[in-house]
């Protein structure tokens, strides 16, 4: 699996990530929300790289001309409820994208131990498709494969993208042990560990609650 680490180069990334931890500034849920649609749009920005283009001619007002643009049809899967201004980001550039969405959560076994559970999925058929799946947290990983593999039963896509805001190097070696080696993954930044509650440090928090509310 192919890793591209957004963070290890500075840009106007930065800012963004930095509002998204900041204790203070990301109690605005509107704003926390518009900051990671921000970040969701410079990852899709940098993953257009990687699709493919063909030629094709256009006609101005002076005269005509030929324009290299993606020919890859995209479907956007998100994993609610965290991933959804994450997914909009992306769907503010691929504008003309499919969509798909799937129901994932922890169901804690003990205090720090929990399986995944999904219990619904929208999506059209992925056969040939190029399938980009958004989810704003990878901690362990467990969820972004777990919804991979629910995904999978729309059909088989030609190429898969993966997309973070915050990964940990636990989650990336355990997607490398079970995905397919020609996935790429996109991620604005790696944070180093997880605690017992299995959450990102520093991380920022509960994405979901900080973007939505607190949830029972």
């Amino acid at each position: 699996m192919r890793i591209i680490n957004l963070s290890e180069q500075n840009s106007v990334l930065n800012s963004f990530m930095r509002e998204l931890r900041d204790e203070v500034i990301q109690k605005d849920s509107m704003r926390f929300r518009r900051n990671i649609e921000r970040v969701g749009e410079i990852v899709a920005y940098e993953m257009s790289k990687l699709l493919d283009y063909s030629e094709h001619e256009i006609k101005t007002p002076l005269e005509n001309m030929e324009i290299s643009l993606p020919e890859d049809p995209i479907v956007l899967a998100t994993i609610l409820r965290a991933g959804l201004p994450y997914h909009q980001g992306f769907l503010n550039y691929f504008d003309h994208a499919e969509n798909a969405f799937v129901s994932a959560y922890r169901q804690y076994t003990s205090e720090n131990d929990f399986v995944i559970h999904t219990e619904y999925i929208a999506s059209p058929d992925l056969s040939g498709k190029t399938l980009v799946i958004t989810d704003p947290m990878l901690a362990t990983g467990s969820s972004m494969h777990v919804a991979y593999e629910a995904l999978l039963q729309k059909g088989s896509p030609k190429k898969v993208f993966l997309a973070s805001l915050l990964a940990t190097p636990q989650a990336i070696e355990y997607l490398e042990s079970v995905m397919p080696k020609d996935i790429v993954l996109f991620t604005a930044a790696i944070d180093p560990v997880l605690n017992a509650h299995k959450y990102i440090v520093p991380g920022l928090g509960d994405a979901g609650d900080l973007a939505f509310g607190e949830k029972l």
